[in-house]
């Protein structure tokens, strides 16, 4: 079980009012994605995710420098953003990088005061304050940087009635495969270099107003051959979550090395969305051809009436479904959740998404991360970076 910050009988609702309430977040506004080719990149994600088109800015839209599709299921809004010249910052980021998430949109009441709390207390900025307006109203963006080149984007649209930002249209398209249950982006987690951890903690909880509610050490988080280390920083109302992962020595090389050396950075390494429904949406999700981690071994689906303890008789799903998909189960003080990993989406093994439903429980699979990271391993062997 997890190590909590304070006490778990305190509840989350305890350990949150340790978060500052200078940077009030509304939720999750968008997340975009710096790519090589946005076009294709949406077709994937509307054809084997289910997403749908939303908007559009480009050459037809008066932007010369770039091209951004938008797309929406539930809550979630990604941004695939791709350069149309050669000198652009935004083609340097994917030569590095490879694609990979850029911004990560935080939607607030106050865009100039979130910068500049944000900045007094030593974020350095990406972006001042800037006043975006069309016939819909306005919008106010500012941003900061975090870990590596990953930006934070602070959207205040109060005075705003459109669907997205000035700037974007409508996009319309006959190709729009159906949704897959994706409801919102439930945290988002990060890997950084070796010791960095307790830096970028101390950054949120300085800059941001955040807290450390969950901290896995190398005893937790490792195999016969790896581990590593993870604290999840979250704002005051719970609504965004940031686990920030670092390397630990192994006899082998971990999958945070593996992401560092390809992603040439500290970055984002996996989204987590949610879905009520975990096995109609992976069922779907297969079917679209979307390629999840192997499955772990007979003795692990054995094992959970005993890992869901008192909360066995809640649990609804048939384990032999969730052992057909290679769906995973943990369970915390509160309840128990499911859960299932993508492998990489692109041909770098960097970014990945996780699919979770929860089921009362607010932790993050902590009894599932030797079976979880054994699977990556094995993924890891076949491509000759273990």
């Amino acid at each position: 079980m997890a190590k909590e910050v304070k006490n778990v009988e305190y509840g989350l609702e305890k350990i949150f009012e340790g978060a500052q309430d200078f940077l009030p977040l509304l939720g999750t506004d968008y997340v975009e994605f710096y790519v090589g080719n946005a076009k294709q990149s949406a077709h994937f994600y509307k054809t084997a995710f289910g997403f749908q088109s939303f908007a559009y800015a480009g050459l037809e839209t008066g932007l010369k420098d770039r091209v951004s599709y938008v797309l929406k299921q539930g809550k979630i809004r990604l941004v695939l953003t791709t350069a149309l010249k050669s000198d652009s910052p935004i083609g340097e980021h994917v030569k590095k990088h490879g694609d990979g998430v850029k911004v990560i949109a935080l939607w607030v009441e106050d865009a100039r005061k979130s910068f500049e709390e944000t900045v007094k207390r030593g974020a350095k900025p990406y972006m001042e304050p800037t006043i975006e307006k069309d016939e819909h109203g306005e919008v106010v963006r500012a941003g900061i940087y975090t870990y590596g080149e990953t930006v934070h984007m602070f959207v205040e649209r109060k005075n705003y009635k459109g669907d997205f930002l000035p700037g974007f249209k409508e996009w319309k398209s006959d190709y729009n495969p159906t949704p897959v249950g994706l409801k919102f982006i439930d945290h988002m987690v990060g890997n950084v270099g070796w010791n960095q951890m307790n830096t970028w903690v101390k950054w949120y909880e300085d800059v941001m107003g955040f807290v450390n509610f969950l901290s896995f050490d190398d005893k937790q988080i490792h195999t016969e051959y790896s581990a590593l280390m993870s604290k999840v920083m979250s704002n005051g109302n719970g609504r965004i979550k940031f686990p920030i992962n670092e390397p630990a020595e192994g006899k082998k090389r971990s999958q945070i090395e593996e992401y560092l050396d390809f992603y040439e950075d500290a970055g984002v390494q996996h989204l987590a969305v949610a879905t009520d429904d975990i096995i109609k949406s992976v069922s779907e999700l297969k079917a679209r051809g979307v390629e999840f981690l192997p499955p772990p071994p007979q003795a692990y689906y054995d094992e959970i009436p005993a890992r869901l303890g008192v909360h066995r008789d809640m649990m609804k799903e048939d384990i032999k479904e969730l052992q057909k998909l290679s769906i995973l189960v943990d369970a915390d003080e509160e309840g128990y959740l499911l859960q299932i990993f993508t492998k990489p989406v692109e041909d770098r093994p960097t970014l990945f998404f996780e699919i979770i439903q929860r089921m009362g429980a607010k932790g993050f699979g902590a009894g599932n991360f030797k079976a979880l990271f054994e699977s990556i391993e094995r993924e890891q062997a076949l491509r000759g970076t273990l």
